[in-house]
């Protein structure tokens, strides 16, 4: 295990009880709540869409990227109490990502819990947080084992979730065990062992925070484990800096010249979604400024910026006991 991961596990230990619940009741998190829900396809907002497209087009080297589809980029506003507002560009374009598709493995598991055929408990749940905090290969491949890949596939292109959809390029996908040992079961599309689409990463995260993953219990219960991510670069490391009234639900992933991220931000003055994937030696800086370009871009003036009070919190209190 390289250094870095293993220190953040044992910090891991020392931060996070193993109990997901018991963290402090003033710790909230999203629950999204809006007079007519729709799913996020039916959200794309064109103004939006341009705007982003200008943004990223204004840096050369981006606009080179998208072009040739090593770079793909996607934004949900939530900021307004009547609904969210999308765009994406290359959204649909399947990339490989890295660990950023362990969340994938994180909702087969949760389907697992409610199907029966996966027992909650202490080790399972120390697992789960350390394979999506910490980005933990070793966690991430012991969840993999005890779920199967049918599972996970199963999960992924469940008609509930469509996270894997051939019609719309793909999505998310674990097909080999984060270990060099193991068989491949690359996705039937591009032949990627862990691979991802903007599109439905944000919909995971529309998904979770709407409550409409399992129940509102379980999206919460989710959402928990992918707070206070204890690798601070990319996305979070600008918005800890940027935001920092804000709370993020994020996961990342890096491989060679791949760089991945995903942000749920929620805070007073900015709440959002942006997902970013890159192929590019540079990707990580470029991942770094994108943050900065986006949260520009979809956090008004406070003399413009909607009222948040649409959207409530749910407090962690009121999860009920895993076990």
């Amino acid at each position: 295990m390289k250094r870095p991961i293993l220190a953040c596990i044992l910090s891991l230990a020392i931060l996070c009880p193993t109990s997901l619940l018991h963290a402090s009741p003033s710790r909230l998190i999203p629950h999204l709540q809006f007079s007519t829900w729709q799913p996020l396809e039916q959200r794309t907002d064109s103004k939006l869409m341009r705007q982003l497209r200008d943004h990223l087009n204004d840096h050369p080297a981006w606009r080179r990227l998208l072009k040739e589809k090593k770079m793909a980029v996607g934004v949900v506003d939530l900021a307004e109490p009547d609904g969210p507002h999308f765009a994406s560009v290359n959204g649909d374009s399947m990339m490989y990502a890295a660990s950023l598709p362990k969340i994938a493995v994180l909702l087969a598991a949760f389907d697992a819990f409610e199907d029966g055929s996966l027992q909650e408990s202490e080790a399972v749940y120390d697992d789960l947080n350390a394979m999506i905090r910490c980005s933990s290969n070793h966690a991430a491949t012991r969840m993999i084992d005890r779920l199967g890949f049918d599972k996970i596939a199963a999960t992924v292109t469940d008609p509930r979730y469509r996270l894997y959809d051939p019609a719309r390029g793909g999505g998310l996908w674990v097909g080999k065990r984060y270990a060099k040992s193991g068989d491949r079961h690359p996705d039937p599309i591009k032949g990627l062992s862990h691979a991802a689409t903007v599109n439905q990463v944000c919909r995971f995260y529309y998904l979770l925070a709407s409550g409409k993953i399992i129940n509102p219990t379980r999206s919460a219960q989710m959402l928990e484990i992918l707070s206070d991510s204890m690798i601070h670069h990319k996305f979070v490391g600008v918005l800890e800096k940027r935001a920092p009234e804000a709370r993020l639900f994020r996961k990342s992933g890096t491989w060679r010249s791949w760089h991945a991220d995903s942000v749920l931000v929620w805070g007073p003055e900015r709440r959002y979604i942006l997902v970013g994937l890159v192929q590019d030696s540079g990707g990580e800086k470029i991942l770094r400024d994108l943050v900065s370009e986006v949260d520009g871009l979809v956090v008004q003036p406070a003399a413009k910026r909607p009222v948040l009070a649409g959207n409530t919190d749910l407090p962690v209190s009121t999860l009920t006991n895993r076990n």
